[in-house]
């Protein structure tokens, strides 16, 4: 679990982490991307701290919706 600053808000230090962990290859273009259970039980948060954190990164462009199926890594990377 990485470590946090729970002093602060924590859904940004999470879209953070996962801003540099995306063009590290960590998840490949097209890949579905962890579902929100999943990124909350990783960092050890609620699902809803989770949840705002994949809506930044879709805002963003590094993840893209399919409805029904999950969040994928975008295709096109924005720059970073």
């Amino acid at each position: 679990m990485p470590d946090l600053d729970r002093s602060r808000n924590l859904w940004p230090q999470i879209a953070d982490d996962l801003r540099k962990r995306l063009p590290a290859g960590e998840w490949a273009p097209g890949e579905r991307f962890p579902g929100t259970v999943a990124l909350a039980a990783h960092y050890g948060v609620a699902q809803a701290t989770t949840q705002k954190a994949v809506v930044a990164l879709r805002s963003e462009g590094w993840l893209r919706l399919e409805v029904g199926q999950g969040n994928f890594v975008s295709e096109a990377q924005p720059d970073h």
